[in-house]
């Protein structure tokens, strides 16, 4: 989703708002559990979740290393991990495009034939720059697969079958994601981050080739042009919403806090006083377990709080759990990353699930916007929140972060005030008079 890896979540809730109206049919063709094929593309697609997120954020707990290996500094290493979601956030709406035309499985499949063979090549980079240049490429083909994987789904899926189908999508996202991370910490403390990244490249090409050989041929897609035209329309309309833009600009924040904080705490835990090994290092996200908890209890959040009051709840938790984090205590450091997480997977679930519920039309659109300006506050918070570390220490990053959190708080009152002056502005009619 991703994201970091739970920008998958934003998919389903698009995909939910596209298809849940649709009414139960005994003839339907589209597959469902327990029928032929189910099975099978839900396994695919798992695998295709892990491949992705294990490959995107690869290098994230190995920069420690990568600085000590390649002789650069924090901010200088952070672009490995912001190259690649930058590539993502540029190409999820081309490559959402081109799936309109050449079809889902063949654009997520070509997808994931670059990004693993890429991968491959990783651990062979000689330089910075080559290696930055080969994970922009990898983001770019990985942008794929968010950006087909749901109109597959919707397409070949029974309506009832659906969200349960994108969850196990979305729990390959997350899985891979925290797998990724945590693998490459203990391969690279016994064999370094080339021998760990290349680790990573094989586990791909095993799910990239079982997806290919798993995922049932689509037999409810019918192809359409690529219409830049209509396309570009409908972009332009969902940045001209000042309810969307808003959202945008919430989920670049949160996401901007969260890359920035996992970006860096492998420097800050490597030094002292904890200098810990790399291997504790990379374990550390298995604390993005607290996040599966606090994103599925975001909907009851809603329902007590308001979409706003949950922002707030979200918000405040992360700002607590940055100012924690800064305690020269190992326990209240890994508290502060618990509260950090909790806040901005809760934060990313209220706005991502907006975003499906407030676009009235072209919904994949709206979702692939929202996942752009995600992976946008990821990069950003990759590369200056490493620099921040680099020129004021743990402080500079979590002051970053503080920012961010701000901006979020603000841009929720800004739409609250937006909201009430527009129910103020409304006319009433009584009587069928307006007044």
């Amino acid at each position: 989703m991703t994201p970091a890896d739970t920008g998958a979540s934003t998919t389903v809730d698009a995909a939910a708002s596209v298809s849940s109206s649709d009414a139960p049919d005994a003839r339907d063709s589209r597959m469902a559990p327990g029928g032929p094929g189910y099975r099978r593309m839900s396994l695919a697609l798992f695998l295709a979740g892990v491949a992705t997120f294990a490959l995107l954020y690869s290098t994230q707990a190995l920069l420690p290393l990568i600085s000590g290996d390649m002789g650069v500094t924090a901010s200088d290493a952070s672009w490995t991990v912001a190259a690649a979601t930058g590539g993502l956030a540029v190409f999820v709406l081309p490559m959402s495009a081109l799936s309109e035309r050449f079809g889902r499985r063949t654009v997520m499949t070509a997808s994931l034939a670059v990004a693993v063979t890429v991968g491959l090549l990783v651990p062979f980079a000689p330089s910075l720059p080559a290696l930055v240049a080969l994970r922009a490429v990898q983001g770019a083909a990985l942008a794929g697969l968010p950006a087909s994987a749901t109109a597959y789904l919707a397409e070949e899926v029974t309506p009832r079958a659906l969200v349960t189908a994108i969850g196990l999508f979305v729990a390959g996202n997350s899985v891979g994601g925290m797998s990724g991370r945590v693998i490459t910490g203990w391969v690279a403390q016994e064999w370094g981050w080339r021998i760990a990244v290349g680790v990573i490249g094989v586990l791909a090409v095993a799910c990239a080739v079982a997806f290919r050989l798993l995922l049932p041929a689509p037999k409810h897609f019918t192809p359409g042009s690529l219409r830049p035209r209509v396309l570009a329309r409908t972009v332009r309309d969902h940045l001209a919403n000042p309810l969307l833009r808003r959202l945008y600009a919430i989920g670049a924040l949160f996401m901007t806090v969260f890359g920035g904080v996992y970006t860096v705490i492998g420097y800050r835990l490597a030094e002292a006083p904890f200098s810990l090994p790399q291997g504790l290092i990379g374990s550390i996200f298995l604390v993005y377990l607290v996040g599966t908890v606090s994103a599925s209890t975001a909907g009851r959040l809603v329902g007590r709080l308001g979409r706003r009051g949950a922002l707030y709840l979200g918000g405040g938790t992360t700002a607590a759990g940055l100012l924690l984090s800064l305690a020269p205590s190992l326990p209240l450091v890994l508290l502060g990353l618990v509260l950090i997480t909790a806040g901005f997977f809760a934060g990313h679930a209220v706005a991502s699930s907006a975003v499906g519920k407030t676009a009235t039309n072209g919904r994949a659109q709206a979702s692939a916007l929202y996942q752009s300006a995600y992976y946008v506050g990821s990069s950003a918070g990759s590369t200056v929140g490493a620099v921040a570390f680099h020129s004021g220490g743990w402080a500079g990053t979590v002051g970053v972060g503080l920012l961010a959190v701000a901006g979020v708080v603000a841009i929720t009152v800004l739409g609250s005030l937006a909201a009430r002056r527009q129910v103020a502005n409304t006319p009433v009619r009584v009587f069928g008079l307006t007044r």
